[in-house]
């Protein structure tokens, strides 16, 4: 299996009230981008042959509420930015994620009722997000938040909208996993986050529900199903991608990123390594990877 810069896409951490960039102390070589400087790194990022971004917000806290009521503004940081980027770069193809916790005041991706995140209560706000995110210019729009029914509902407004053309990638196979630390941090809901997201996410321990959830995202319009952490689930992005005839992503999660690179800077493995857990991705069926080392892979292999 070979790996090209086609097959990569680059996560980018957007962020309000910043001037210039902000590290990750959490995530080593990583930034959060404030307006004044998100095009110079999509810039850097075309230029590395990566054609495809995965935008996350970092919300301002006096913005959170309990129902995540900033998501569905249409001038919110992720709108603006999606729109700021498409003037500018066109050509980039932008996935938009689709979930609450960025802009709940309790870190979780839904409306919580009784002491749990109530599905239905949360479809509607997610629809109305991912009508904002198609009006402003993304081209993907990426439900991570695992709550049911959702795909089948966001696909209707999008149609019903004219967004025809917008596709969704659905996060199908998204574990209860202890690889997310870092990316909560980097994100600003790891601080705020009551309890866990079990009751959600799925089993680590379980294979067969992959089956299930990616067969009823697809019945509801999925075009893409991603499988989220990587490494640890290559069976599954194998056992997805041979049951099914669909574009299958996988996510190399910032607890992946950051065990290598704090590996790779502590001598104990080296750079060749990043390139060898993205090929067995390829090997395991991805056809596309979503993975913090993007851009500086793709440098590499060009």
């Amino acid at each position: 299996k070979r790996l090209s810069s086609d097959d990569l896409i680059q996560p980018v951490f957007i962020k309000e009230d910043i001037d210039g960039t902000e590290e990750i102390e959490s995530m080593p070589g990583i930034l959060r981008y404030g307006k004044s400087s998100i095009l110079r790194e999509v810039e850097s990022i075309v230029r590395s042959g990566v054609k495809t971004i995965a935008l996350f917000p970092v919300v301002n806290s006096s913005k959170k509420d309990s129902k995540g009521s900033e998501a569905t503004n249409k001038n919110n940081l992720m709108c603006e930015s999606v729109r700021l980027i498409k003037e500018s770069f066109p050509e980039v193809i932008i996935i938009a994620d689709v979930a609450l916790d960025p802009y709940t005041d309790h870190g979780h991706d839904g409306i919580i009722k009784n002491n749990y995140v109530d599905n239905e209560l949360t479809l509607n706000i997610l629809r109305s997000q991912s009508l904002v995110l198609a009006e402003a210019g993304a081209d993907i729009i990426a439900p991570s938040d695992m709550m049911d029914g959702r795909i089948g509902k966001i696909r209707k407004a999008l149609d019903k909208e004219g967004h025809e053309m917008v596709q969704i990638l659905s996060y199908a196979v998204k574990y209860a996993s202890s690889f997310y630390g870092p990316f909560r941090d980097a994100v600003g809901s790891k601080g705020l986050l009551k309890g866990d997201k079990k009751n959600y996410q799925m089993d680590f321990r379980n294979s067969d529900e992959a089956i299930r959830e990616v067969a009823l995202d697809i019945k509801e319009g999925a075009d893409m199903v991603m499988v989220k952490p990587g490494m640890p689930y290559l069976d599954i992005i194998k056992t997805v991608k041979d049951n099914f005839k669909i574009p299958v992503l996988a996510y190399q999660v910032s607890g992946e990123y950051s065990l290598l690179s704090n590996s790779i800077k502590k001598g104990l493995i080296d750079k060749n390594s990043v390139l060898e857990s993205l090929i067995s991705f390829k090997r395991a069926g991805a056809n596309a990877i979503v993975s913090y080392y993007a851009d500086r892979i793709s440098d590499l292999i060009k």
